[in-house]
């Protein structure tokens, strides 16, 4: 099963998942990063703005886990912007080793098979960060998406687009399709890092770790990985079975094994 990580709010997870993702540098200085967008990773890019401090990031390469289809990626809302803003300029990272799926209109029948090929050139993504949604859906793979499924275009579904029309001026400016990750991509990261914080995380997160492995709860795949780390808050952990036996495992495993 994955490791639980319960720690005392998301400034703490940041920190620790950031040290993570250093050591990792400092291991390989061409690291892949798979790089989640929203709220939740942001306590981490926050992190490692100081923490990355006098290293040297020149040859880190990341892969984002999505995109909307049709968007022009100057759009402040495109993930290529919002990576662009959160994580490559604050970490002076290199523009041109971080990708994001391409969602142009033209090219999108293949653009799926594009980026699962420019992974697989970089070698694969070392360590993937995750955030969950409150129905169980990692990246934009909702309820019901393949364990086996690649990156590939999605329809967005009502409730998505609803939740995400605050971050445009209207709904009706919400894109309708997105190209995504597939939890197979997913998983094939040597790594998984998902991060949940606050109470309306903590029943997804219990049934991801400790509920059967299912289709309708993606988040669940990560059952299927030989090294996946769940770092959350005390809020998102409230609902987990065994919460004691984490917190005790952590407190007592060797520090050389990180995470």
């Amino acid at each position: 099963m994955a490791e639980v990580v319960i720690v005392e709010n998301a400034a703490a997870a940041g920190a620790l998942v950031a040290t993570e993702i250093v050591e990792l540098i400092d291991r390989r200085p061409d690291a892949v990063l798979g790089l989640a967008t929203g709220s939740t990773p942001l306590p981490v890019y926050l992190a490692l703005r100081t923490q990355l401090a006098g290293h040297d990031v020149s040859q880190v390469r990341g892969f984002a886990l999505d995109e909307y289809v049709g968007i022009d990626p100057a759009h402040p809302e495109s993930y290529r912007s919002v990576i662009t803003r959160e994580v490559v300029e604050p970490l002076g990272l290199d523009p041109r080793r971080i990708h994001v799926p391409n969602g142009a209109e033209a090219t999108i029948q293949h653009a799926g098979d594009d980026y699962e090929a420019a992974i697989a050139a970089a070698g694969g993504v070392d360590l993937q960060i995750l955030g969950i949604g409150t129905d169980g859906h990692i990246g934009f793979n909702e309820p019901g998406s393949s364990f086996a499924s690649q990156t590939r275009v999605k329809t967005l579904t009502e409730q998505t687009r609803e939740d995400n029309a605050r971050f445009f001026d209207s709904i009706d400016d919400v894109p309708r399709h997105c190209i995504t990750q597939g939890l197979g991509t997913i998983l094939k990261a040597r790594h998984l890092v998902l991060l949940a914080f606050g109470e309306g995380k903590a029943q997804a997160v219990a049934d991801a770790v400790e509920g059967p492995l299912t289709a309708f709860l993606p988040g669940s795949a990560i059952q299927l990985h030989p090294h996946a780390t769940v770092v959350v808050d005390e809020a998102a952990a409230s609902r987990l079975r065994l919460a004691d036996y984490y917190r005790y495992t952590f407190a007592n495993k060797p520090s050389w094994q990180g995470i």
